[in-house]
């Protein structure tokens, strides 16, 4: 069936599968059979634990999450999340942070109003183009953990290896970058990610944390909602959570297992990031703005080095149906969010429009 849908390359809220979308469509009204909306029906009630059980246990198959990990799903997006990591893991008052962009410096700024926390290491010298050597770091013998952003979403540089932490915990935001390859979860203590740029609607986070870093001896000041031991003993069910948003990401969840898995989704996505990529890389009008040995698969960041060019371009691919390609207003230039959802044709038919501009507004 013809939508009419633009290729729409948002940061997030970003683009959904559309056999997803035709399938919540289908259930909106009624779903199978319950005679009401997801929207409408009980948290509490037998239909709803069903689906948030489905969604953790087919999450933990994609991922492989080992047994001694627990999977929350926490309202509020990603950003609540620069607060609770401090607040839950900070047993010592120190914690060691990475700075590779927006989020990761956001991150940082937060946590410094709960502890000591240390600038581990950074690429804001060069606008963050780059990852940092995170071979040798000097680790804080008391940190109670490291902390990444794993891909930067709005400067577009993701880690291609993890850092060496010497023994601590590592804590890594993976917003952008979740479910789009493969992930050793032993190698992290927690994990999480916003659902809105690869997984589901805004509104959400999901948590993936090691059982032995649940504390319960937290400071009294700690919110409730705040702290992770709560959330873990009421099965993500504490309060009215975001039902909406954890039933389509468990429509995602079944998705993916459908298409392959996250080895399948890898391939596909360095297939389509090679692409646009390459064509950067050839081009006399645009180019990458991340070093090649960084780039993200993800979000691929671009200019013109004109930044009315940049607007033209911008005007010009919404009007042929390429939405949402002006980069983050923090660093301007141009910005594609080639997400799983988004088809290869999407890429192709992106660099074709790229291309065609070029040639017609050669100097």
């Amino acid at each position: 069936m013809d939508y009419n849908r633009v290729y729409n390359f948002s940061a997030g809220p970003a683009i959904m599968p559309t056999p997803v979308l035709e399938e919540i469509a289908n259930e909106v009204l009624n779903y199978r059979g319950s005679g009401m909306s997801v929207m409408e029906m009980s948290h509490r009630s037998e239909v709803f634990q069903t689906i948030i059980d489905e969604a953790e246990a087919d999450l933990r198959e994609l991922m492989n999450i080992p047994d001694n990990y627990k999977i929350l799903f926490i309202q509020g997006g990603a950003t609540l999340q620069f607060a609770m990591v401090p607040m839950n893991l900070m047993k010592n008052g120190v914690a060691d942070y990475i700075v590779t962009g927006a989020w990761s410096k956001k991150a940082y700024l937060e946590a410094k109003k709960y502890g000591k926390v240390n600038l581990l290491a950074t690429s804001q010298d060069k606008n963050y183009t780059y990852i940092p050597d995170c071979s040798d770091l000097p680790v804080d013998p008391n940190a109670d953990y490291v902390y990444i952003c794993e891909n930067e979403t709005i400067h577009g540089s993701t880690f291609q290896k993890l850092p060496n932490t010497k023994g601590k915990i590592l804590v890594a935001d993976q917003s952008s970058m979740f479910l789009s390859k493969p992930c050793n979860v032993s190698d992290y203590g927690l994990i999480f990610a916003g659902v809105q740029k690869n997984v589901g609607p805004a509104g959400l986070a999901i948590v993936i944390l090691r059982e032995d870093l649940i504390r319960e001896d937290l400071d009294e000041k700690v919110p409730t909602y705040m702290r992770y031991d709560i959330h873990a003993k009421s099965g993500s069910l504490y309060n009215t959570p975001n039902c909406w948003s954890i039933y389509v990401c468990g429509k995602v969840f079944k998705h993916l297992k459908k298409s392959g898995g996250l080895s399948a989704m890898q391939k596909r996505n360095e297939e389509k990031a090679a692409i646009l990529y390459d064509f950067l890389d050839s081009s006399k009008m645009f180019r990458g703005t991340v070093e090649k040995e960084y780039r993200s698969l993800m979000n691929v960041t671009f200019v013109t080095g004109d930044e009315e060019l940049d607007a033209k371009v911008v005007a010009a691919a919404k009007a042929a149906g390429f939405d949402n390609l002006k980069g983050h207003r923090s660093v301007g230039g141009l910005r594609a969010s080639i997400y799983n959802a988004m088809p290869k044709e999407g890429v192709e038919a992106l660099v074709a429009f790229l291309e065609k501009f070029e040639n017609e507004h050669k100097a």
